[in-house]
């Protein structure tokens, strides 16, 4: 009888890590927005944080520095998903397992100032809350007065997590 306890003991204390590994990152919906209002991380997760990510020269015959150069917010906001895209495969990891992201946005001078929110939420929607990667970072949006190089007006870093198996 002793041994059996001890077997059971053994077993259960083995079973502790694997059960404490099983839990599922935790997602609180806001309704009717493609964003968490709070993504809930279990302890023994591998997380991934990702410097920001600037977007690339579309044209380099436009005028260096100039908005034209990168693309509209929309356009620039494309080409940084894909970087952080391909940032996180090269990890083992998706857009479906980013938890937090901060986006920086310069105030479009073609829209009076203003940051370009809609155009970055268009890019958005093709990697977030869709059919196909229905899960939604934690995240904050901000106007900042400018990034590292003139005509640059999006920049974004995320933490992405992956409980260990």
């Amino acid at each position: 009888m002793v041994k059996m306890r001890r077997l059971a003991a053994g077993l259960l204390l083995a079973a502790v890590p694997a059960l404490a590994h099983a839990d599922a990152i935790k997602r609180v919906d806001v309704p009717n927005f493609p964003i968490s209002a709070a993504v809930i991380v279990p302890g023994g997760s591998d997380l991934v944080f990702l410097s920001g990510q600037v977007p690339s020269v579309k044209d380099p015959n436009a005028p260096k520095g100039s908005i034209e150069a990168f693309g509209d917010t929309e356009a620039q906001s494309m080409d940084v998903f894909g970087k952080i895209e391909a940032t996180l495969k090269a990890q083992g990891l998706g857009m479906g397992d980013v938890v937090l992201m901060h986006v920086y946005l310069v105030g479009d001078p073609g829209k009076g100032g203003t940051m370009d929110f809609g155009g970055m939420m268009n890019a958005y929607r093709r990697f977030f809350g869709t059919a196909e990667q229905p899960n939604k970072p934690a995240r904050s949006t901000v106007q900042v007065a400018g990034l590292a190089a003139p005509g640059m007006l999006v920049e974004i870093e995320v933490v992405a997590a992956k409980p260990r198996q």
